[in-house]
Parts: C-alpha cells; sequence; structure tokens
C-alpha cells in the first residue's frame, strides 16, 4: 500500500509541479513519505549497499580506475558516515538530510549530496545552522 502511495504521491509531485520550479526527484518524494525511524533505516541501507557495491569492485576489477571512482566519489564519503556513528547517532544525520531537502532548490539534487551536506554539518563546529555554516564556510571537510 505504502508502495502504491508512494507512486501516485510522485506521479502527482511531476504533474502538477510549476514549469519555473525545480522538480523534485522521485528519491526526494519517497524519502519524505517516510517515518522518522524508516528513514534511519533507508539511510542505513544505503550507506550498507555503497560500502558492499565497493567490495565487490574491489574483489571483482581489483583497484582499477572504476573502483578508484567509486572510492573517490561514493565510497569515502559512507566510510567517513560509518566511522562516525561510533559517536553519532544515525538519527542526527536522518535530521540534516532534512534540513537538505527542506531547501526548494535541493529538491531535484540526488542522495549523495544530501549525505555530503549531512556530513559535514554534523562534523562542523556550532550550536545553530548558521554557525556551522560560518564555521566552514572556507573549508572543505572529507573524511578522515
Amino acid at each position: 500500500m505504502k508502495f502504491l502511495l508512494s507512486i501516485f504521491l510522485v506521479t502527482h509531485i511531476w504533474a502538477f509541479q510549476a514549469p519555473d520550479k525545480i522538480p523534485m526527484s522521485p528519491i526526494v518524494a519517497y524519502w519524505k513519505t517516510l517515518t522518522q525511524e524508516e528513514k534511519g533505516i533507508y539511510l542505513f541501507s544505503y550507506l550498507t549497499q555503497v560500502y558492499d557495491t565497493y567490495e565487490e569492485l574491489k574483489s571483482e576489477t581489483g583497484y582499477g580506475e572504476l573502483t578508484t571512482w567509486y572510492y573517490d566519489n561514493r565510497a569515502e564519503l559512507v566510510f567517513g558516515i560509518f566511522d562516525q556513528l561510533e559517536k553519532t547517532e544515525l538519527t542526527e544525520f536522518v535530521g540534516w538530510v532534512d534540513e537538505f531537502y527542506r531547501q526548494e532548490d535541493f529538491v531535484g539534487r540526488p542522495f549523495y549530496e544530501a549525505l555530503a551536506f549531512a556530513f559535514r554539518f554534523q562534523k562542523a563546529a556550532g550550536k545553530s545552522i548558521w554557525e556551522k555554516f560560518e564555521n566552514m564556510k572556507f573549508d572543505k571537510i572529507k573524511p578522515k
């Protein structure tokens, strides 16, 4: 039932959007239908899938060009998030992904960009989103 509701929602979002607005990506429409608990499950599943894909690439193709690209563009961020899960709750990452997709300009952006946002902002110093933004404005925070 939830699957059918999600498809219905995505279809109607595309059909009724104003032409001057950025269209919402299907992943964002799906993300917004989930409960907080389901978002945590989805996020952990995504992280695990990226990790498993990287491990499979290493075993099948070695450390070639594709494996290097995948590590640099997807897996490195996921490894950084996994490292942070020892001291940060997964729900904090879910909150930052929610914050990313609350911005109208970002509703068409891919999920890995929302994860990069979540990773950077949860690591930045400061209590408010503005303090965090100011503290990281000139730095690129990458996983260690």
